[in-house]
């Protein structure tokens, strides 16, 4: 089953089920207003919004309308609760590597994670508005998770039961702001600003064989300003799966539903096309010649990020974004 937000001028959206192929899409008020509704009683609408979802593919919806993916939200425009990971460890290791730093042994057994700001997640078109280019404006390609209500102590292998949606995600760093917040040893805060999202989200089922042991083994392609940076498969190298990671955040507290657990940059070790950042791309560079030379983004650069199905139909639509000037208003 696929979902998606449509802006209907209310800051919540109005929650549409979306054919296979992207083509159409049907509001759904009788069955939730939006997609937290939905996903708050998982357990009643989910079989009733996969009714609709089969008689949508069918061309059995009399109110189907075009879906276009211009007028789409972030899935869940705001969220309860947003945790970032950084499963791929090889990532984590590159970057490391690049600035003479040694990676601790523990970074391979306990996921590193933070909380992001999930307060306005922004929609798929949206621009990146920045103040200076000098903050070091970087993309990052992610797949991430919705879950149910999570309790307290859950473990990795009952997590993945937890896993209602699924996605890809645009994870926007300043990386030239994140030295000095680290420094602080308190976390990021300035250097994450708005976490754009795919126009839409599916149910694992969905994606069929590509789903397996809580992780999309598909590949994830990043092109910016059409040229194509990185195509990794998610799920090679993914130290810690979906399962883990929601056990993680889930610990010490429970996990509310419609919390967004994020997969970290994929990235896959040794590949040319491994990357899904410039951040990774400039730390080979550093590795292999001594220094860097592909920039960070600059006004009027353009990202696209995209997964295909093993059919070579995009499964959740294209995140198109331009990096622009903020302007005070």
């Amino acid at each position: 089953m696929k979902l998606a937000t449509i802006n209907n001028q209310t800051r919540n959206g109005q929650l549409v089920v979306v054919s296979r192929d992207l083509s159409k899409a049907v509001a759904v008020s009788e069955i939730a207003t939006t997609m937290q509704d939905a996903i708050d009683e998982w357990a009643e609408t989910e079989p009733r919004l996969k009714e609709v979802y089969e008689q949508l593919n069918a061309g059995n919806v009399s109110e189907a309308f075009d879906f276009s993916e211009a007028k789409v939200m972030a899935p869940i425009p705001r969220a309860y609760h947003w945790a970032d990971a950084s499963a791929y460890v090889t990532h984590v290791e590159l970057v490391r590597k690049a600035r003479n730093a040694v990676l601790p042994e523990t970074f391979w057994t306990d996921p590193l994670m933070y909380m992001g700001a999930s307060d306005a997640f922004i929609g798929p078109n949206d621009d990146i508005e920045m103040e200076k280019e000098e903050w070091g404006i970087d993309f990052e390609s992610e797949v991430a998770v919705f879950t149910d209500f999570v309790p307290p102590g859950t473990s990795a292998e009952e997590a993945l039961g937890h896993i209602k949606l699924i996605t890809i995600l645009n994870d926007v760093t300043c990386r030239a702001l994140i030295p000095a917040e680290l420094a602080k040893q308190f976390g990021f805060y300035q250097s994450k600003p708005w976490t754009a999202f795919a126009p839409v989200v599916v149910t694992p089922d969905e994606l069929g064989e590509s789903w397996k042991d809580g992780k999309v083994h598909l590949p994830l392609y990043s092109t910016l300003n059409g040229k194509r940076i990185g195509s990794p498969n998610a799920g090679v190298d993914m130290t810690f799966n979906f399962g883990q990671l929601i056990a993680h955040a889930a610990k010490t507290r429970s996990l509310t539903a419609g919390t967004v657990i994020g997969s970290g940059t994929v990235a896959n070790q040794g590949s040319p096309d491994g990357s899904s950042c410039l951040a990774e791309v400039r730390c080979l560079e550093m590795i292999a010649d001594g220094k860097a030379t592909t920039p960070f983004m600059s006004f009027g650069d353009r990202i696209e990020i995209e997964m295909l199905g093993s059919d070579g139909q995009s499964l959740f639509g294209r995140i198109d974004q331009k990096v622009v000037k903020y302007e005070k208003k």
